[in-house]
């Protein structure tokens, strides 16, 4: 059996309340208790956050349960290991020696180890006349036995908020895009409602959402979406519901709205007779814009494709898709005429989708995409610097075609 006397650090080093706790701990340790080293190394990688433990401290923390020489630890035999800090850098992947001695000073206030320091700081055992070790100075992996079912207990925590977090963001995709895909079919088939109201909202809502969350965080983002889900739900049952009142005999009567108009005018100062879009051009709607693949317009403009039926694959999809999403926008059939005669169906549906994806960063989609037309017309319009800035926002994604 080993004896302890060491309790505090050799040399400059100061005793902390840390190495008292962690002392606390190994004096505490169950007699007879037994764990398997490993499955405790994984339950501390687990809790490692709500333990204050960094990747590279596990590192050594590992090399130095890699020196006992057992796959068990058990309470009172042998649990200070005495590598030197030359063969515990080597286990621990060349780890420089500042490096080591900060990640070790790491594990002792996180109370995994406790330091066993000989009167020279120099780490040995010390063997009776039968060759067993009677005193051992090093780093003492009591504390890890001790402390097993706790580190188990943080690391079933961990699991669990880790999986609900993984819930509420399924939660959360789900509800993005049933709100965005009912959206999209209530302004298809010109069901009356308050589109633009309900796709603000939706903005809104996802543009709140931070880009590393927790889940108390993303708790009540998922709840506001609920809520706007069950809203717009409402809208379209309730079209449903109207319409089942009126039918009359002739069950295969229904309205049919074309998706280039919408019911309601959101842009001011349209004159007369120009409510109508007229449909886009077939040579049109092929047009590619010169140099930009409708991968990259894709990687600026994700959003785009929440509203697409059958997802957006080429780019008679994206005007397909412009086209139903400008009325959520705002953006009125006469204006997005305009844009498709005078800078081309193509890129005025890059510059709808490019208005999707700001947000609130544009405050009149109809009046921007018209000084955008009227500049197509004088020849002093190009989508690159559009795009680029949206790419430079997504953090830099690759602009090359794929």
């Amino acid at each position: 059996m080993t004896e302890h006397i060491s309790t505090t650090p050799f040399g400059r080093r100061s005793l902390s309340l840390a190495m008292v706790a962690g002392q606390m701990a190994a004096d505490s340790c169950a007699p007879g208790a037994s764990s398997n080293k490993w499955q405790v190394f994984r339950a501390v990688c687990e809790a490692k956050q709500l333990l204050g433990a960094s990747d590279r401290a596990l590192a050594v923390l590992n090399a130095l349960l890699s020196f006992h020489p057992d796959t068990d630890l058990v309470e009172g035999e042998g649990l200070v290991v005495f590598p030197s800090n030359a063969q515990l850098a080597l286990r621990a992947h060349g780890m420089a020696p500042a490096t080591l001695r900060r990640h070790l000073s790491v594990l002792v206030d996180c109370g995994l180890v406790v330091r066993r320091d000989s009167p020279n700081g120099k780490r040995y055992a010390r063997k009776g006349f039968d060759g067993a070790i009677e005193q051992a100075f090093g780093f003492d992996l009591t504390p890890l036995l001790a402390r097993a079912q706790e580190f188990e207990r943080m690391a079933e925590a961990v699991r669990a908020e880790r999986r609900s977090l993984l819930l509420v963001r399924e939660r959360i995709t789900i509800l993005r895009r049933d709100i965005a895909k009912m959206i999209a079919f209530g302004l298809e088939e010109g069901i009356a409602a308050d589109w633009p109201r309900l796709h603000l909202s939706y903005r809104d809502i996802v543009a709140a959402i931070p880009r590393t969350a927790s889940r108390l965080e993303l708790e009540p983002i998922a709840a506001e979406l609920a809520a706007l889900a069950q809203e717009v739900r409402k809208a379209l049952e309730s079209h449903v519901k109207t319409e089942e009142t009126s039918a009359n005999e002739s069950h295969s009567e229904r309205h049919i709205q074309n998706s280039n108009t919408h019911p309601y005018e959101f842009e001011p100062g349209l004159e007369k007779g120009q409510g109508t879009a007229a449909a886009v051009k077939p040579e049109t709607r092929s047009q590619p814009p010169t140099g930009y693949p409708l991968g990259m317009v894709l990687r600026a403009c994700p959003d785009i494709a929440d509203y697409a039926r059958n997802g957006i694959s080429g780019w008679a999809d994206l005007v397909e898709t412009a086209n139903l999403v400008r009325g959520a926008l705002g953006v009125s059939p006469d204006a997005w005429n305009q844009a498709c005669e005078a800078m081309g169906a193509v890129d005025a549906a890059i510059m709808v989708a490019a208005m999707l994806q700001k947000g609130e960063a544009i405050s009149s989609p109809g009046g921007y995409l018209r000084s955008l037309t009227a500049k197509a017309r004088a020849g002093e319009f190009s989508i690159g610097p559009v795009l680029m800035a949206l790419l430079r926002g997504r953090g830099g994604a690759q602009t090359k075609a794929g």
